[in-house]
């Protein structure tokens, strides 16, 4: 395990490059499972994630090749259908899986899926999907797996997301694909990143589009081929760098960036007093361009302020004159950060926002909240940021406490590095490249 040291406080300037998009690349490597022959991608960010999603597969018999950022994977005629616990557990989207296995070979066991651990993330809207395609599925609470078999395979079916899943949305596009007949996805995703998951499949021979707003047809096919694919750039790290720039009074430049995709957050970004310039088709230039005042935010499914969004932008809140909230409607538990950010000085305050309908409301499942669970918090500002001894505790918090640090005054020493580590390729480097003062070092073991 590693930690940050961090000295804050000074303006980040320069270039910086973005990494590959994570939540495309591992659906990706997913599909690799779903055809014979040799997928190659390319712009794979190395991350922790990537990692252990390579594990998974290898667990199921398909070989990968690395060289720099590109993959080649390979699935062969290799027949495993049992992903390990303690590799699956430790990746939310090793269940994704379960629909190639179950559309190729008609047997899957996969584990209750891990990673961070925010709000429930309940599987079971993708799994009731699955069982409609004509899956038998069952969990074992005593060994934490999940039986599913389609002996006579998946067939199409038309299948109603009540709830906004974008997980759910791609499990069900990867099974359908090799399904027989047509499968319409109602109440569909409509991130961008999907969108990638589907031009790769239609290169490999899958037959996809978007045929209504949130409806997505699937007619599936017999077979798929191999092909490549490039991944698209990371928009959630622009907008972390975006926040750096305007919290530390710096002045960066985005390479690879995703302005098309940030209407959202270009929209609250401006008012609060954050500058950004289009310099060419892929580069934008990011910096403080007035006096940083509160904006109000609510995060929401595609195309509104992204729920991953929301971390950072409590950052730059911290520095603006006035109170902002920030209203999570995605998952019901996800301000943890909010402490850490209290040590160094933040005035966050948690509370209850006054819904009619919470369960019809809030995108999660209601019936997983918690009686005082809280759902908003409450920003004052400006607050001078001072050093601190913090913890990360899920891959964005870790993110705003860095963002933090830097632009706090004094040393401050971040915990549990492999949280950022699971979706940010060499942060540090990356950072010091601007001028931040940033050190990694290993922690020793007791």
């Amino acid at each position: 395990m590693d930690t940050f040291i961090i000295s804050g406080g000074k303006p980040l300037h320069g270039e910086v490059k973005l990494g590959g998009a994570k939540n495309v690349a591992l659906k990706l490597m997913v599909a690799g499972l779903l055809t014979d022959e040799p997928l190659i991608i390319h712009n794979v960010p190395d991350i922790r994630d990537v990692a252990i999603m390579l594990e998974v597969l290898a667990s199921l018999g398909t070989t990968v090749d690395r060289k720099g950022s590109t993959l080649t994977i390979h699935n062969g005629h290799a027949r495993q259908f049992q992903v390990p616990l303690d590799i699956g557990a430790r990746l939310r989207t090793s269940s994704m899986v379960i629909g190639p296995l179950l559309a190729r070979f008609g047997r899957a066991m996969i584990p209750n899926p891990g990673g961070c651990r925010i709000g429930a993330r309940p599987i079971d809207r993708h799994i009731e999907a699955l069982r409609s395609m004509g899956a038998a599925i069952e969990y074992h609470s005593e060994d934490g797996y999940f039986y599913a078999t389609s002996p006579e395979g998946l067939r199409g079916t038309s299948y109603e997301f009540t709830k906004n899943s974008h997980t759910g949305t791609e499990t069900v596009i990867l099974a359908a694909v090799l399904a027989a007949g047509t499968t319409v996805i109602k109440g569909a995703a409509e991130e961008v990143e999907i969108d990638e998951l589907i031009a790769l499949l239609d290169h490999m021979g899958a037959r996809i589009r978007r045929s209504a707003p949130r409806e997505i047809t699937i007619e599936g096919v017999s077979s798929l081929r191999g092909t490549q694919y490039t991944i698209m750039p990371d928009r959630n790290e622009e907008v972390t760098f975006a926040i750096a720039a305007a919290i530390t009074g710096g002045d960066i430049t985005v390479i690879g960036s995703q302005r098309q995709h940030l209407s959202a957050f270009f929209e609250v970004f401006a008012v609060a007093g954050g500058g950004y310039e289009a310099i060419d088709a892929t580069k934008t230039r990011y910096f403080r361009q007035n006096k940083i005042i509160s904006v109000d935010v609510l995060t929401q499914q595609h195309p509104g302020f992204m729920t991953d969004w929301q971390a950072p932008w409590a950052v730059l809140m911290t520095q603006a004159t006035g109170t902002a909230t920030i209203h999570e409607t995605v998952f019901e538990n996800r301000f943890g950060y909010a402490e850490e950010l209290k040590k160094m000085g933040a005035q966050i305050e948690p509370y209850d926002p006054d819904v009619a309908n919470p369960a019809g409301f809030y995108n999660f499942n209601w019936e997983d909240h918690t009686p005082g669970d809280y759902h908003a918090i409450r920003i004052h500002g400006p607050t001078t940021l001072h050093n601190a001894i913090l913890t990360m505790n899920d891959l964005r918090a870790g993110a705003t406490l860095v963002l933090a640090a830097l632009a706090a005054h004094g040393q401050s020493v971040l915990h549990g590095v492999e949280h950022i580590d699971r979706g940010y390729e060499k942060i540090e480097e990356r950072l010091r490249g601007m001028g931040a003062v940033i050190e990694r070092v290993k922690e020793e073991r007791v």
